[in-house]
């Protein structure tokens, strides 16, 4: 079968979220075809260029949700009236208030409601009306940024039954929500969805929510196609985090608005595959139905971690490891704080920082917790000619200590995460397979990737992580049998085969359940089943000449004229 794979940010770029997981399903699946369709973040990520891409990979269409310059698309009289009552609706709709996040204590927007049908039905319609209107006037990217997507959304805010926070918004509030609601809906003007792009796969398979679903959303609306959505973060969480800072209309309008994406995503999907329990949480509270929830863990090549985890004993005993991305939800501070009083019990103990910064705010942390290291823990020297040497070192992967991320895992006996904020941890599926023991804060994903194969304490409590270190230096057979325990459970659940498997099965049984949208026939005049069949690859009848268009019609059944197994490429088109 062919499908076409929504990405946001990643794959099949060099940097960026989930290019790896996509890497190795693409890879994985060989028996079918893949039309990828990527959505950039930043000029640097272009630049930076594209993975390698296996033969599998039929074309890749990619566009930048970090510019877009102005379509020229003058819309006529009944075309801007058009716009108008389907924009006015879709930011009515935004300041209802129904199924709006509620407020928690630190300022950051708590888990969704579910939104009333008629409010969805309201969001859909309009969403809808801007994609019809988009693809009939071939783009909305200078309607969005006009005065009168603004006056529209003034309007909305002052209506009566309108949010107290959206009332009271400003003009440059306003033109912030304005801003992004032209962003994200960027995909409307997209060419992605004619019967030879997004409307000739079997499946669209989203790897995250919001704007990367879009794209597939907008394939079921016209061409039928249906749509799998992976989350293996909460995206919608996301949103409502990067804007904390921000001022209470804005929080409010965009939490309103990415809310309603999320569920009529939801809604549509055939089916959804959350990474882990904590997303699915998410999920239902955005109304996603139950029976269309699939777990499937993120897939992680074991190869690279097997010598580490086949001889755990090399590691210094006294030594403690931290790996990730050094940002602030990572909460360093408290780490360090912690080793503060771990060394007040074991003097001996060393702590590993190894992790590059994340972005500028991630070099400014990372200073941050150098200071503090050269704060809390002057220099050291063995004898009175020896020279100083602090106990905490801050290193990279690449680096003369640490070249590889399985020799850092290697460099100590516990491995220590003490994020405030986590989706799947990844780090800690890592340090399993090198059959490490852990101490981890319960966030995320945590308790469920860990199963009681490693320590848990609060976040933001030091001397907690501290008592948990301790306890694991002290007890070397407790450290031998977690560490066993977390090699057996990461092997089992969350290797890179188990995860293929598991989408293996599901794209056969979405497609098992789609109504026939069209009719591929091949050169004896019987159907093909899928656009790019998996006995293409067997050696039969299915892999005798090309199937071509029959001109003939097809069986009684058939709602389409027979067109061809596969669709040349255009030339203006980026192959692999």
């Amino acid at each position: 079968m062919r499908i076409g794979l929504l990405t946001e940010g990643g794959y099949p770029y060099v940097s960026g979220d989930a290019r790896l997981w996509c890497d190795r399903l693409v890879r994985g699946l060989g028996q079918h075809e893949f039309d990828i369709y990527a959505l950039s973040r930043s000029e640097r990520q272009e630049d930076e260029g594209w993975l390698e891409l296996p033969p599998q990979v039929n074309r890749v269409r990619t566009a930048p949700l970090w510019t877009a310059e102005d379509d020229g698309v003058a819309l006529g009289r009944r075309a801007r009236r058009r716009f108008g009552e389907n924009f006015e609706e879709l930011a009515a709709v935004l300041c209802a208030g129904d199924g709006q996040a509620p407020e928690v204590a630190d300022g950051v927007q708590g888990e969704p409601g579910e939104p009333s049908a008629d409010v969805a039905d309201r969001f859909a319609n309009a969403l809808y009306g801007l994609a019809e209107l988009a693809r009939d006037e071939g783009g909305l990217v200078a309607a969005l940024r006009s005065e009168s997507a603004v006056r529209a959304l003034e309007r909305a805010c002052r209506a009566p039954g309108a949010l107290r926070t959206a009332r009271e918004a400003r003009v440059p509030e306003l033109l912030s929500v304005a801003a992004h609601l032209e962003r994200a809906l960027r995909p409307l003007s997209l060419d992605w969805y004619e019967d030879d792009a997004l409307g000739s796969v079997d499946l669209c398979h989203a790897t995250a929510g919001g704007t990367a679903a879009l794209p597939g959303l907008l394939a079921r609306h016209f061409a039928g196609v249906p749509l799998l959505v992976t989350e293996y973060g909460v995206q919608l969480r996301t949103h409502y985090l990067a804007s904390a800072d921000a001022p209470p209309a804005v929080r409010a309008l965009l939490a309103a608005f990415h809310g309603r994406l999320a569920a009529e995503i939801y809604r549509r999907a055939a089916l959804i595959t959350p990474g882990n329990s904590h997303t699915r949480r998410w999920q239902e509270r955005c109304g996603a139905d139950r029976t269309k929830l699939r777990t499937v863990y993120p897939g992680m090549e074991a190869s690279r971690f097997a010598e580490v985890g086949e001889a755990p004993d090399g590691a210094d005993p006294d030594t403690l490891v931290w790996v990730g991305r050094i940002e602030p939800a990572k909460d360093l501070i408290s780490l360090l704080h912690a080793f503060a009083e771990i060394r007040k019990e074991e003097p001996k103990a060393r702590l590993r920082i190894v992790g590059a910064p994340s972005g500028i705010e991630g070099e400014a942390y990372l200073g941050h917790c150098r200071a503090l290291a050269a704060q809390l823990f002057p220099d050291e020297a063995e004898g009175v000619h020896a020279v100083g040497d602090n106990p905490v070192s801050f290193e990279e992967i690449g680096g003369p200590e640490a070249p590889t991320l399985a020799e850092a895992y290697a460099a100590g006996m516990v491995i220590v995460l003490s994020s405030v904020v986590e989706g799947f941890p990844l780090s800690l599926v890592e340090a399993m397979f090198c059959g490490r023991a852990t101490v981890s804060t319960d966030v995320g994903a945590v308790v469920e990737v860990i199963g009681g194969t490693g320590l848990v304490v609060p976040p933001r409590n030091p001397r907690a992580l501290a008592e948990a270190c301790v306890s694991l230096l002290r007890d070397p057979a407790r450290r031998e049998r977690l560490g066993a325990a977390a090699r057996a459970r990461a092997l089992e659940l969350f290797t890179v085969e188990q995860n293929i498997e598991a989408f293996h099965g599901i794209y056969l049984e979405i497609v098992s359940h789609a109504p026939v949208r069209r009719v591929v026939l091949d050169e004896a005049g019987e159907p093909l089943p899928f656009a790019a069949p998996a006995e293409a690859h067997v050696p039969g009848r299915w892999t005798g000449p090309m199937a071509r268009v029959v001109a003939r019609g097809g069986p009684t059944w058939a709602t389409a004229a027979p067109v061809r197994a596969t669709t040349p490429l255009p030339t203006t088109e980026a192959a692999r």
